[in-house]
Protein backbone atom coordinates (compact mmCIF):
# COMPACT_ATOMS: atom_id res chain seq x y z
CA UNK A 1 0.00 0.00 0.00
CA UNK A 2 1.84 2.91 -1.03
CA UNK A 3 0.54 5.42 1.70
CA UNK A 4 2.81 3.01 4.38
CA UNK A 5 5.24 1.59 1.88
CA UNK A 6 6.66 -1.32 3.64
CA UNK A 7 6.45 -4.25 1.32
CA UNK A 8 8.91 -6.45 2.40
CA UNK A 9 11.13 -4.36 4.24
CA UNK A 10 11.37 -5.39 8.15
CA UNK A 11 11.76 -2.13 10.11
CA UNK A 12 10.47 -2.32 13.52
CA UNK A 13 7.61 0.13 14.96
CA UNK A 14 6.52 1.18 18.11
CA UNK A 15 3.53 3.45 19.64
CA UNK A 16 4.07 6.62 20.28
CA UNK A 17 1.34 9.62 20.51
CA UNK A 18 2.25 11.96 21.93
CA UNK A 19 3.08 14.79 19.63
CA UNK A 20 5.95 17.23 19.90
CA UNK A 21 7.82 19.83 17.17
CA UNK A 22 9.15 19.33 13.99
CA UNK A 23 12.62 20.32 12.78
CA UNK A 24 12.10 22.65 10.02
CA UNK A 25 12.84 25.99 10.99
CA UNK A 26 9.28 28.52 12.06
CA UNK A 27 7.44 25.06 11.52
CA UNK A 28 5.34 24.32 15.12
CA UNK A 29 2.33 22.43 15.46
CA UNK A 30 -0.50 24.39 15.66
CA UNK A 31 -4.28 24.04 14.48
CA UNK A 32 -5.59 25.34 11.23
CA UNK A 33 -6.95 28.50 10.24
CA UNK A 34 -10.29 29.28 9.77
CA UNK A 35 -10.03 29.43 6.03
CA UNK A 36 -7.92 27.18 4.99
CA UNK A 37 -5.44 28.55 1.58
CA UNK A 38 -3.16 26.18 -0.11
CA UNK A 39 -0.60 28.49 -1.87
CA UNK A 40 1.40 26.92 -5.45
CA UNK A 41 4.65 27.42 -3.16
CA UNK A 42 3.63 25.71 -0.01
CA UNK A 43 3.87 22.63 1.54
CA UNK A 44 1.39 21.34 4.07
CA UNK A 45 2.52 18.97 6.36
CA UNK A 46 -0.54 17.39 8.92
CA UNK A 47 -0.20 15.35 11.89
CA UNK A 48 -3.00 13.28 13.43
CA UNK A 49 -3.45 10.00 15.93
CA UNK A 50 -5.43 7.07 14.65
CA UNK A 51 -6.48 6.46 17.60
CA UNK A 52 -9.90 7.89 18.18
CA UNK A 53 -13.20 7.55 20.62
CA UNK A 54 -15.56 5.30 19.15
CA UNK A 55 -18.44 8.00 18.43
CA UNK A 56 -15.42 10.07 16.04
CA UNK A 57 -14.66 6.29 14.89
CA UNK A 58 -18.05 5.13 13.55
CA UNK A 59 -18.56 9.00 12.30
CA UNK A 60 -15.40 8.65 10.08
CA UNK A 61 -15.87 5.23 9.39
CA UNK A 62 -19.11 5.93 7.11
CA UNK A 63 -16.83 8.35 5.06
CA UNK A 64 -15.03 5.46 3.25
CA UNK A 65 -16.28 3.87 -0.29
CA UNK A 66 -17.35 0.16 -0.36
CA UNK A 67 -13.22 -0.41 -1.95
CA UNK A 68 -11.95 1.05 1.00
CA UNK A 69 -14.11 -0.97 3.47
CA UNK A 70 -13.14 -4.08 1.60
CA UNK A 71 -9.30 -2.97 1.50
CA UNK A 72 -9.98 -2.51 5.61
CA UNK A 73 -11.69 -5.85 5.51
CA UNK A 74 -7.95 -7.77 4.47
CA UNK A 75 -6.69 -6.69 7.75
CA UNK A 76 -6.28 -9.48 10.51
CA UNK A 77 -6.47 -7.43 13.89
CA UNK A 78 -8.91 -5.29 14.83
CA UNK A 79 -6.62 -2.02 15.77
CA UNK A 80 -4.71 -2.01 12.28
CA UNK A 81 -8.62 -2.47 10.29
CA UNK A 82 -9.39 0.91 12.63
CA UNK A 83 -5.99 2.46 11.95
CA UNK A 84 -6.74 2.01 8.17
CA UNK A 85 -10.34 3.18 8.57
CA UNK A 86 -9.05 6.39 10.60
CA UNK A 87 -6.29 7.13 8.52
CA UNK A 88 -8.39 7.04 5.09
CA UNK A 89 -11.12 9.08 6.52
CA UNK A 90 -8.70 11.82 7.99
CA UNK A 91 -7.51 11.52 4.20
CA UNK A 92 -10.77 12.49 3.16
CA UNK A 93 -11.64 15.25 5.65
CA UNK A 94 -8.08 17.23 5.21
CA UNK A 95 -8.25 16.72 1.22
CA UNK A 96 -12.25 17.97 1.49
CA UNK A 97 -11.08 21.00 3.43
CA UNK A 98 -8.60 22.26 0.79
CA UNK A 99 -11.45 21.23 -2.55
CA UNK A 100 -14.18 22.75 0.00
CA UNK A 101 -15.97 19.06 -1.08
CA UNK A 102 -17.61 16.75 1.16
CA UNK A 103 -15.31 14.03 2.66
CA UNK A 104 -17.18 10.97 1.17
CA UNK A 105 -17.64 12.43 -2.36
CA UNK A 106 -14.03 11.90 -3.09
CA UNK A 107 -12.65 9.37 -5.65
CA UNK A 108 -9.08 7.90 -5.90
CA UNK A 109 -6.89 7.01 -8.63
CA UNK A 110 -4.07 4.85 -8.59
CA UNK A 111 -0.89 4.68 -10.90
CA UNK A 112 0.51 1.61 -12.27
CA UNK A 113 2.85 0.94 -9.06
CA UNK A 114 0.13 2.24 -6.75
CA UNK A 115 0.46 5.60 -5.77
CA UNK A 116 -3.03 7.22 -5.09
CA UNK A 117 -3.93 10.49 -6.76
CA UNK A 118 -7.59 12.38 -6.73
CA UNK A 119 -9.60 10.86 -9.43
CA UNK A 120 -12.01 13.07 -11.73
CA UNK A 121 -13.98 15.15 -11.70
CA UNK A 122 -11.25 16.32 -8.42
CA UNK A 123 -8.36 14.56 -10.20
CA UNK A 124 -6.90 17.57 -12.65
CA UNK A 125 -3.58 16.96 -11.14
CA UNK A 126 -3.17 20.47 -9.24
CA UNK A 127 -3.64 18.78 -5.61
CA UNK A 128 -0.70 16.00 -4.74
CA UNK A 129 -0.65 14.58 -1.35
CA UNK A 130 1.14 11.36 0.10
CA UNK A 131 0.62 9.82 3.18
CA UNK A 132 2.71 7.74 5.76
CA UNK A 133 1.81 6.34 9.16
CA UNK A 134 3.39 4.10 11.81
CA UNK A 135 1.11 2.56 14.40
CA UNK A 136 -0.88 5.30 16.08
CA UNK A 137 0.54 8.36 14.18
CA UNK A 138 0.08 9.53 10.78
CA UNK A 139 1.40 12.17 8.75
CA UNK A 140 -0.70 13.54 5.14
CA UNK A 141 1.80 15.56 2.84
CA UNK A 142 -0.17 18.25 0.47
CA UNK A 143 1.26 20.57 -1.97
CA UNK A 144 -0.18 21.90 -5.41
CA UNK A 145 1.43 21.36 -8.45
CA UNK A 146 4.08 19.46 -6.98
CA UNK A 147 5.18 15.86 -6.24
CA UNK A 148 5.68 14.84 -3.24
CA UNK A 149 6.26 12.02 -0.42
CA UNK A 150 6.49 11.54 3.05
CA UNK A 151 7.51 8.52 5.14
CA UNK A 152 7.14 8.61 8.78
CA UNK A 153 9.10 5.61 11.11
CA UNK A 154 8.86 5.04 14.84
CA UNK A 155 12.75 4.34 15.69
CA UNK A 156 14.14 1.50 18.46
CA UNK A 157 16.87 -0.70 18.49
CA UNK A 158 17.30 -3.18 15.84
CA UNK A 159 19.30 -5.69 16.32
CA UNK A 160 20.59 -6.52 12.33
CA UNK A 161 20.88 -2.99 11.68
CA UNK A 162 23.68 -3.28 9.47
CA UNK A 163 22.45 -6.64 7.64
CA UNK A 164 19.33 -4.43 6.70
CA UNK A 165 21.39 -1.79 5.89
CA UNK A 166 23.64 -4.02 3.34
CA UNK A 167 20.27 -5.95 1.90
CA UNK A 168 19.14 -2.43 1.32
CA UNK A 169 21.32 0.83 0.97
CA UNK A 170 23.26 1.63 -1.43
CA UNK A 171 27.44 0.90 -0.75
CA UNK A 172 28.09 4.03 -0.19
CA UNK A 173 25.35 4.93 2.37
CA UNK A 174 25.96 1.42 4.31
CA UNK A 175 29.58 2.27 4.33
CA UNK A 176 29.21 5.28 6.09
CA UNK A 177 26.32 3.71 8.79
CA UNK A 178 29.19 1.42 9.01
CA UNK A 179 31.85 4.53 10.15
CA UNK A 180 29.33 6.22 12.68
CA UNK A 181 29.55 5.59 16.41
CA UNK A 182 27.45 3.06 17.80
CA UNK A 183 25.24 5.51 19.59
CA UNK A 184 24.86 6.88 16.49
CA UNK A 185 23.87 4.26 14.04
CA UNK A 186 20.43 4.24 15.29
CA UNK A 187 19.46 7.43 14.18
CA UNK A 188 21.25 7.18 10.89
CA UNK A 189 19.91 3.90 9.77
CA UNK A 190 16.35 5.51 10.32
CA UNK A 191 17.46 9.03 8.53
CA UNK A 192 18.44 6.60 5.76
CA UNK A 193 15.42 4.65 5.66
CA UNK A 194 12.94 7.63 5.72
CA UNK A 195 14.86 9.87 3.19
CA UNK A 196 14.48 6.67 0.70
CA UNK A 197 11.24 6.00 1.14
CA UNK A 198 9.76 10.00 0.62
CA UNK A 199 11.92 10.01 -2.38
CA UNK A 200 10.72 6.62 -3.86
CA UNK A 201 6.96 7.44 -2.81
CA UNK A 202 7.36 11.22 -4.15
CA UNK A 203 8.51 9.43 -7.69
CA UNK A 204 5.46 7.33 -7.84
CA UNK A 205 8.10 4.07 -9.01
CA UNK A 206 6.88 1.90 -6.46
CA UNK A 207 9.27 -1.23 -5.95
CA UNK A 208 10.54 -0.63 -8.86
CA UNK A 209 13.05 1.63 -8.07
CA UNK A 210 15.88 -0.44 -6.19
CA UNK A 211 16.93 1.26 -2.47
CA UNK A 212 20.29 0.42 -3.42
CA UNK A 213 20.54 2.76 -6.67
CA UNK A 214 20.15 6.31 -5.28
CA UNK A 215 22.58 7.99 -2.15
CA UNK A 216 20.79 9.71 0.58
CA UNK A 217 22.52 11.65 3.40
CA UNK A 218 22.34 9.97 6.64
CA UNK A 219 23.89 10.95 9.67
CA UNK A 220 22.87 12.82 12.44
CA UNK A 221 22.57 16.27 12.25
CA UNK A 222 23.22 16.71 8.34
CA UNK A 223 21.17 17.96 6.10
CA UNK A 224 18.30 15.75 4.50
CA UNK A 225 20.04 15.47 0.91
CA UNK A 226 19.52 13.04 -2.01
CA UNK A 227 22.97 12.88 -2.87
CA UNK A 228 23.36 10.69 -6.50
CA UNK A 229 21.11 8.65 -8.39
CA UNK A 230 23.20 6.24 -9.94
CA UNK A 231 20.36 5.70 -13.06
CA UNK A 232 18.88 9.68 -13.38
CA UNK A 233 21.78 11.98 -11.87
CA UNK A 234 19.96 14.87 -12.91
CA UNK A 235 17.42 14.07 -9.95
CA UNK A 236 19.84 15.68 -7.43
CA UNK A 237 18.73 19.03 -8.69
CA UNK A 238 15.18 18.31 -9.26
CA UNK A 239 14.19 17.09 -5.61
CA UNK A 240 14.52 18.85 -2.20
CA UNK A 241 14.29 16.24 1.00
CA UNK A 242 13.70 17.63 4.65
CA UNK A 243 13.59 15.92 8.04
CA UNK A 244 10.94 16.19 9.99
CA UNK A 245 10.40 15.54 13.94
CA UNK A 246 6.39 15.16 14.29
CA UNK A 247 6.71 13.27 17.87
CA UNK A 248 9.78 11.92 20.23
CA UNK A 249 11.33 8.22 19.17
CA UNK A 250 10.10 9.07 15.61
CA UNK A 251 11.14 9.99 12.33
CA UNK A 252 10.14 11.21 9.14
CA UNK A 253 11.13 12.74 5.92
CA UNK A 254 9.66 14.98 3.42
CA UNK A 255 10.64 14.75 -0.60
CA UNK A 256 9.77 17.55 -2.76
CA UNK A 257 9.92 17.88 -6.41
CA UNK A 258 11.68 21.48 -7.12
CA UNK A 259 13.64 23.39 -4.40
CA UNK A 260 12.48 26.52 -2.00
CA UNK A 261 9.33 25.54 -0.80
CA UNK A 262 7.76 26.81 2.32
CA UNK A 263 6.85 23.88 5.04
CA UNK A 264 3.75 24.44 7.19
CA UNK A 265 2.95 22.16 9.65
CA UNK A 266 -0.70 21.40 11.66
CA UNK A 267 -1.90 19.32 13.83
CA UNK A 268 -5.17 17.71 13.03
CA UNK A 269 -8.29 17.99 15.68
CA UNK A 270 -11.50 16.64 15.44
Amino acid sequence: MYESLTVSRPVPRLDDLRVSRMTVPGCSWGPPPGALALASGEVHVWCATLDQPTSQFLRLAQMLSADEHARADRYCFTRDRQHFIVGRALLRVILGRYLDVEPDRLRFAYSYHGKPSLAEPFGSGILRFNVSHSQGLALYAVARDRQIGVDLERTRPVDDLEQIAERFFSPREHAALRALPTQMKHEAFFNCWTRKEAYVKARGDGLSLPLDQFDVSLGPGDPARLLHNEREPQEVTRWSLQELTPAPGYIAALAIEGHGRQIRCRQWTA
